[in-house]
């Protein structure tokens, strides 16, 4: 660690092991972007992807309604959102269930395919990464990194109330939906 000088006093900044989360969050970034770029698609489209794959592997209904909160979207942006991913083929709207009203997004077997493909670089390099490491320091990991997952959502949901409460005119009546 540098030496404390005026310039660069020791508190400055987070401590290192944040920086190397933030530092981790910005290189997830750069490669979804990379990735998505590629593939024409843009970060949204692979987030509302991740979100339809998580719900669907616990065996929940997707809706427009469900993409909408956890992305945090208006109701014109998650139409255009599925209008893309629908036009690209990586998503059908199907109507089931008892209130056929009700619109449901699956994932496609394209969508699957063109995700494996783009993310098996990351997949790959990072298990080569995670191989160094014994299934006591990766469960030590798994279970750090669940914890900040846990306190990044707390955290928004923080933002998000403050936000609120920042705009004039809200008081109680305003309603916040936290992200995720």
């Amino acid at each position: 660690m540098p030496a404390e000088t005026p310039e660069h006093p020791a508190a400055a900044g987070p401590p290192p092991l944040i920086r190397i989360l933030q530092e981790f969050t910005l290189e997830a970034n750069r490669y979804v972007d990379a990735a998505g770029g590629r593939n024409d698609m843009h970060r949204t489209d692979l987030n509302a992807l991740a979100v339809i794959m998580r719900h669907t592997a616990r065996g929940e209904t997707v809706t427009p309604g469900i993409l909408r909160n956890e992305l945090n979207l208006s109701s014109p942006a998650t139409t255009a959102l599925i209008d893309r991913l629908h036009g690209s083929g990586h998503v059908v709207r199907e109507r089931e269930g008892p209130d056929r009203r009700q619109v449901q997004l699956r994932m496609t077997p394209k969508a699957y395919r063109d995700g494996s493909a783009m993310f098996l670089p990351l997949a790959r390099n990072m298990g080569d990464a995670m191989a160094g490491f014994t299934p006591e320091e990766l469960a030590t990991v798994t279970r750090f990194m669940n914890s900040m997952i846990e306190a990044t959502i707390r955290a928004a949901q923080e933002a998000g109330q403050d936000a609120a409460q920042a705009q004039p005119g809200t008081g109680d009546a305003a309603v916040v939906r936290p992200p995720g």
